[in-house]
């Protein structure tokens, strides 16, 4: 029987080993906790006792986890992601957001950085976007003469931030391996992610100002809005979309408070906007919106402006539907991703877009996307369960609380672990066999120490974990030699774009990244600050 360090080590160099073989990380998990089993009991494990004993265990532990209601809403998010991606409704909103940016300095890498942020908000896939974004921008800001490790750059970083924004499927997989509320990692998630994405932007500014040539301007269109016009036309488009919310909204809370449903009842959360007390700010904000779009836009520029940004409506309702049927309590994570996926259906029917290709293709990629997912999942489960049977956890974390460190010091031993496990390894694989170890040593650490400035909430440690595990996971996406979003971009990209050019074009955004990291390490209270 093998002890378990010299297990350990048998188990990194194999899964390191088989990797560079090319084996799939599903079945390479799957094949080293079968070796597992064998060294640390018995060869005749898997035939004198089998579906006994250890053997049980294991097949009980990846039962557990593809048995978990929460899990089907993996597929359903990359099945909309996949609708959104054929359909006309991203291009729509690159178009929207391109007429309000379009004579700003480094205006389509803005356009394409917000575009992202509203497409992890809808469905928190990160290939689909970076594909995406890939055949929508990359050709504009090449044409115009956009750096190309800038353009390079803003697509990919831009493209993961699925991982990081709510609803992110990381995200989803972390709450399930860990069992921690996903709501509260959404809400905590939800500022860190805008941070990051707030990073983005301001280094794109700061650049393409300091370097005008980075991005040059586009010819001016004749009879293209400009400056005041065409700020006062983006009002007037606001105001329009604020009423018609309003006018939707009191309907909303009027209804809840005919039938009742929105009194104030003790232990029971308000609905949110849903009150009794709601109804005077809604009409106070219509009637807003109404003297914005009558006496300070006027009706013309008003219409014209919702023309130039209707492309932006789609979109905005189906973030509705996702987030708003979560935060709202009106559903849970699953059925908001059945709605999702229904709303943009209908989206796009009622568009004329819809045709049975459009969903075969997209059943198909989900089809693949998720098989990968279930077999790394599979395997990966067996591998934590075998390694939890031959005591891998409690030797990994007496070893790392007895190295005396700080606890700020085992803190960072870990993201240097997260970030050298994600530049080989899937993050799925990371969540299974990672985190089951890590995550019990973190719950023990005295919360007053971990952070610089502030600390933690005992009660909100896993889920401050979780957001600066898919902080790290948001590095790995760039991180050579295996970041996928370098794949992705390069399967749409021109010809003489080689995969060095790509990862050249990573090295600022991995900085701005880190930094983010940093924030979360020093300051903990800004992931708990919704909670």
């Amino acid at each position: 029987m093998v002890d378990i360090g010299t297990l350990s080590l048998i188990l990194l160099l194999g899964m390191f080993a088989l990797l560079a073989i090319g084996m799939p990380l599903g079945f390479a998990s799957a094949f080293l906790a079968v070796v597992t089993l064998m060294l640390k009991f018995d060869p005749s494990i898997l035939f004198g006792t089998f579906g006994r004993g250890p053997l049980s265990v294991l097949g009980q532990a990846v039962y557990r986890q593809m048995t978990n209601y929460v899990l089907i809403s993996i597929p359903l998010f990359i099945f909309m992601a996949a609708l959104l991606e054929r359909s006309g409704i991203a291009r729509d909103m690159y178009s929207s957001l391109n007429v309000w940016l379009s004579r700003t300095r480094g205006g389509i890498a803005f356009v394409t950085s917000i575009m992202a942020v509203i497409m992890a908000a809808m469905s928190g896939i990160i290939g689909g976007e970076v594909v995406l974004l890939g055949l929508i921008a990359l050709p504009q800001m090449l044409r115009l003469g956009y750096d190309r490790n800038l353009a390079i750059g803003t697509i990919c970083a831009s493209g993961s931030l699925g991982t990081m924004i709510p609803p992110s499927i990381v995200l989803i997989f972390y709450g399930l391996v860990t069992e921690t509320s996903i709501k509260a990692l959404f809400t905590a998630s939800f500022l860190p992610g805008f941070m990051l994405a707030t990073f983005f932007l301001l280094y794109i500014f700061v650049r393409t100002r300091l370097n005008p040539a980075l991005a040059p301007l586009p010819a001016p269109v004749p009879g293209e809005p400009e400056g005041r016009e065409k700020g006062l036309m983006f009002l007037g488009f606001l105001s329009r979309f604020i009423a018609w919310l309003a006018g939707v909204l009191f309907i909303r809370a009027l209804f809840f408070t005919l039938t009742g449903e929105n009194a104030v009842r003790t232990g029971e959360d308000p609905i949110p906007l849903g009150m009794a007390s709601d109804i005077p700010w809604i009409i106070g904000t219509f009637i807003l919106a109404l003297i914005l779009i009558f006496f300070v836009v006027g009706r013309d520029r008003t219409a014209k402006g919702w023309q130039m940004g209707k492309g932006l409506l789609a979109p905005i309702i189906v973030i509705g539907v996702v987030l708003g049927s979560i935060y709202g309590g009106i559903t849970g994570i699953t059925e908001a991703a059945g709605m999702g996926v229904v709303a943009v259906f209908v989206i796009s029917t009622l568009r004329g877009e819809m045709t049975f290709d459009i969903v075969w293709d997209s059943l198909i990629r989900t089809l693949k996307s998720t098989g990968t997912i279930i077999w790394v999942t599979i395997g990966a489960a067996a591998l934590a369960a075998a390694y939890t049977l031959a005591g891998g956890p409690t030797y990994v974390a007496n070893m790392i609380v007895g190295s005396d460190l700080p606890t700020m010091g085992i803190i960072l031993l870990m993201m240097f672990v997260f970030l050298i496990m994600g530049m080989f390894m899937d993050w799925v694989g990371i969540v299974l066999l990672i985190m089951p170890v890590f995550l019990p040593i973190v719950v023990r650490l005295p919360a007053e120490e971990i952070g610089f400035l502030g600390s933690v909430d005992g009660r909100y440690i896993p889920i401050w974990f979780g957001v600066v595990f898919c902080m790290n996971m948001q590095v790995s996406f760039l991180s050579p030699p295996f970041g996928p979003a370098a794949f992705y971009l390069k399967s749409v990209a021109p010809p003489e774009i080689s995969l060095t050019d790509i990862f050249k074009g990573f090295l600022p955004f991995i900085a701005l990244q880190l930094l983010a990291l940093s924030v979360l390490l020093i300051w903990p209270p800004i992931v708990t600050l919704f909670l």
